[in-house]
């Protein structure tokens, strides 16, 4: 893909989000100096900032831009100041989720030897899988949907076309790394599950060099944290993905460092961190802006087909990190600025 110049859409956001942006950024410009990567940046405003701006979490220029453009950056949205706006921020992200078709949420849940410290899991060394999540529809989608004083009603939804094209996807990326997908599903009990498990099958035949099995949700709960090494690519619905790829999160060590990716079958990906938009610290110059920096790498990695630059920055970060340049959520003591310049500095150094 190299040779003509790029266009990534930033949408900086909220609270920390402008700080973390400035630090991705900076790392985007350090490593793709001199490396044959050109590349635009359109700051677009989203999320309450946008709210602020124009009246809407999305405006339309904001998702016509981003349409547009080759693969989209995204800090962190939301907060406090508009609990109480008719249309909340997070309405947003979920408008260009399905403006842009972006029905694959994956999630890395990796453990270098430079995070190992912060792991709760300190037996166990190999931790390298990732979680696909279904991320339009099902029962945070589904209708009809009810609630009185006495009772409630939500609905659990899904279509084989909406399955087989997660699916798809998990058994794609598993086969560019250990070649094993696990369902995850509660096909016992549930009977959107037992779709997923019939189409999941029929899938699995279309790639004879991918091991296939499946698991219920609660005993893929256990597993990730008593034997997370037996995982590879886990495929998911929407509200068990949530769930769990929290967990996962949270056996890394930092929820700080962990970036994500949004894709659909054609056009741009998103890119951001799992973590919030932290209002209490925003604007203390002391948030973690490796999550923001690993989103950049991935970025690199999978739609600039760049893995050379992502890996330079995924080894200048955990050089970072061994060397004890790390933000208060780390143990550390160094300011925002300070992490990204190291950063900076191992790249040029490399």
């Amino acid at each position: 893909m190299n040779g003509r110049s790029f266009e990534i859409a930033v949408l900086p956001g909220d609270y920390i989000g402008p700080e973390i942006m400035r630090a991705g950024l900076a790392v985007l410009a350090a490593v793709s100096k001199n490396k044959n990567f050109d590349y635009k940046i359109k700051e677009l405003p989203f999320g309450g900032a946008a709210i602020d701006k124009d009246g809407d979490p999305l405006p339309v220029n904001t998702l016509k831009e981003c349409q547009d453009s080759d693969a989209i950056l995204l800090a962190a949205i939301g907060g406090p100041k508009w609990d109480q706006a008719s249309k909340r921020p997070e309405a947003g992200l979920l408008e260009i989720r399905k403006a842009l078709n972006l029905f694959a949420n994956i999630r890395p849940t990796a453990i270098s030897p430079a995070m190992q410290k912060y792991s709760p899991l300190k037996q166990i060394k190999k931790i390298d899988f990732l979680i696909v999540r279904e991320l339009t529809n099902g029962i945070y989608f589904g209708k009809p949907r009810e609630e009185s004083e006495q009772a409630a009603l939500d609905t659990m939804r899904y279509s084989a076309t909406e399955i087989r094209r997660i699916v798809k996807i998990a058994f794609q990326t598993a086969a560019k790394r250990n070649h094993h997908v696990t369902l995850v599903d509660k096909a016992n009990v549930l009977a959107t599950s037992k779709l997923w498990r019939r189409i999941a099958n029929q899938v699995a035949k279309e790639f004879p060099e991918i091991s296939f099995d499946s698991c219920y949700v609660d005993a893929a709960a256990m597993k990730i944290i008593s034997a997370p090494e037996k995982f590879d690519v886990i495929v998911t619905e929407n509200l068990f993905g949530d769930i769990l790829s929290d967990e996962a999160a949270q056996i890394t060590g930092s929820l700080g460092t962990i970036p994500s990716i949004s894709r659909g079958d054609h056009g741009p990906a998103l890119y951001e961190p799992i973590h919030g938009s932290a209002p209490d610290i925003a604007g203390k110059g002391i948030a973690n802006p490796l999550s923001m920096i690993n989103s950049v790498a991935m970025m690199l990695d999978h739609s600039f087909n760049r893995k050379d630059l992502a890996n330079r920055i995924t080894d200048s970060v955990n050089k970072t990190i061994e060397d004890g340049t790390t933000t208060p959520d780390l143990g550390g003591n160094s300011k925002t600025t300070v992490v990204t310049n190291a950063i900076i500095k191992r790249i040029e150094e490399n």
